[in-house]
C-alpha cells in the first residue's frame, strides 16, 4: 500500500472517530442539562435532547423556564454545527471507503494486465504462503486467487497482486491472466476444487505447466488425467520428512542447507536452460564448457529434452538443445554464473 493511500485512511479514521465522538458529547450534554435545568425524569431528558439535535420540531414535555429556553436556544445552535459536521464526516467516509476500493481494485488489475509469463497461484492457506514465500525469493512474478477479505489485505498490504473471487470460475481465473501465464499452482484444501481448475485452466492455456496439491492418492490420478504436470501431497513429504529425520538426521540436515538464501556459509541450487547457457545454439560437452573453473559452480544434474533426469552427469556429455543443467555452489558462485549468462 502506497503512503498516501496509508495517510488518507489514517486521516479519514481519526476524523470519524472525532466526528462519533462529538455526537456522543452532544447527546449527554443536552441529557444532563435538561436533567439539572429542568428536573426532567431521565426519559423525558433523552427525548428531549433527541427532538433538539435532530430538529424534528415536536412540542416540549412541559413549558421551559427562560433559563430552559437560553439552554435550548445554545444547545440547537451548538448541535446544528456538530451534527452537520459528522453526517459530513460520515458522508466522506463512506464515499471515501468506497472509491478507495475501487481505485485500489483498478491499479491492482492494472497491473495485472501487463504481466506475461507470471505464476497464478490459487489460495492463500499454509502451502500457498509458503509457495509465495518461494516465489518472491526467486523474484518470480504472480498473482493470487483468493475470496478472503482479511488475506487479500494482507497481500495489498505487502504490495503483492491479488484477485478476490474463486478460482474454480472461469471469469476469475481469466483475471489473473490465465491465457498470459506460464504455471498454475492450485493449493486449495479441496481436492474436487483443485481437479476443477486444472480442467478449467487447460481450456484456456494448453502450455500451461501445472502444480497441484492432493489430500488423498486417489485423487493424484485423476489431476494427472486432468493436466496436472507435478502432483504434491504435503501430508505424504511430511511424514517422510520425519521418518527421514529418524534415519538419515544428518542427511536431511545437510539437504536442508539447499537454499536460495543469501547467508554466507549457505549453499544455492539453481536450474538454467541450455539457451541461457549456449547462446549460438550450438550443442556441447559440459566438459567443454567448464563452469567450475569460470564459476566455481558443479553441475549436479541434467534435464534432458525428454524429461527424464541424470544425477551427476559425466563430463563428456553433451547437452542438448531444450534441455536444463542443475547447478550447486555458494551465493557469490551462483550469483557468478548468472553474471557469465546474463540471467
Amino acid at each position: 500500500m502506497t503512503y498516501k493511500t496509508i495517510s488518507l485512511k489514517k486521516y479519514l479514521n481519526s476524523r470519524l472517530t472525532i466526528a462519533w465522538l462529538s455526537l456522543v458529547v452532544v447527546f449527554f450534554i443536552g441529557v444532563f442539562g435538561y436533567k439539572i435545568f429542568s428536573g426532567f425524569s431521565w426519559v423525558d431528558a433523552v427525548y428531549m435532547t433527541v427532538i433538539t439535535v435532530t430538529t424534528i420540531g415536536f412540542g416540549e414535555v412541559q413549558p421551559l423556564s427562560p433559563q430552559e429556553k437560553i439552554f435550548t436556544s445554545i444547545f440547537i445552535v451548538c448541535s446544528i454545527f456538530i451534527v452537520g459536521y459528522a453526517i459530513s464526516v460520515i458522508t466522506e467516509y463512506i464515499l471515501s471507503k468506497n472509491n478507495l476500493g475501487n481505485l485500489r481494485e483498478k491499479k491492482v488489475n492494472s497491473k495485472i494486465n501487463s504481466l506475461k509469463n507470471h505464476v497464478v497461484v490459487c489460495g492463500y492457506g499454509r502451502n500457498g504462503v509458503q509457495a509465495v514465500s518461494k516465489l518472491k525469493a526467486y523474484n518470480r512474478s504472480f498473482v493470487v486467487i483468493d475470496k478472503d477479505e482479511e488475506v487479500l489485505e494482507q497481500l495489498y498490504d505487502s504490495g503483492d497482486l491479488y484477485i478476490k473471487g474463486n478460482a474454480t470460475e472461469d471469469e476469475v481465473l481469466k483475471q489473473a491472466g490465465i491465457e498470459r501465464a506460464s504455471v498454475l499452482m492450485c493449493t486449495l484444501p479441496s481436492d474436487a476444487d483443485n481437479v476443477f481448475i486444472v480442467l478449467s485452466a487447460k481450456q484456456f492455456n494448453e502450455n500451461l505447466k501445472i502444480i497441484s496439491r492432493a489430500t488423498k492418492e486417489s485423487t493424484l490420478y485423476k489431476l494427472k488425467l486432468a493436466g496436472a504436470d507435478n502432483v504434491i501431497m504435503p501430508d505424504k513429504i511430511g511424514g517422510d520428512h520425519m521418518a527421514s529425520l529418524v534415519v538419515t538426521p544428518d542427511l536431511l540436515e545437510f539437504l536442508g542447507h539447499l537454499t536460495v538464501s543469501r547467508q554466507e556459509g549457505s549453499i544455492n541450487i539453481e536450474e538454467i536452460a541450455f539457451d541461457k547457457i549456449c547462446k549460438d545454439g550450438r550443442e556441447q560437452a559440459i566438459k567443454d564448457l567448464d563452469f567450475r573453473k569460470i564459476t566455481g559452480c558443479t553441475v549436479i544434474g541434467y534435464r534432458a529434452p525428454e524429461g527424464h533426469y541424470t544425477v551427476n552427469p559425466d563430463a563428456d556429455m553433451v547437452i542438448r538443445k531444450n534441455s536444463k543443467l542443475i547447478f550447486i555452489g555458494k551465493p557469490k558462485q551462483i550469483e557468478k554464473l548468472k553474471e557469465t549468462y546474463n540471467i
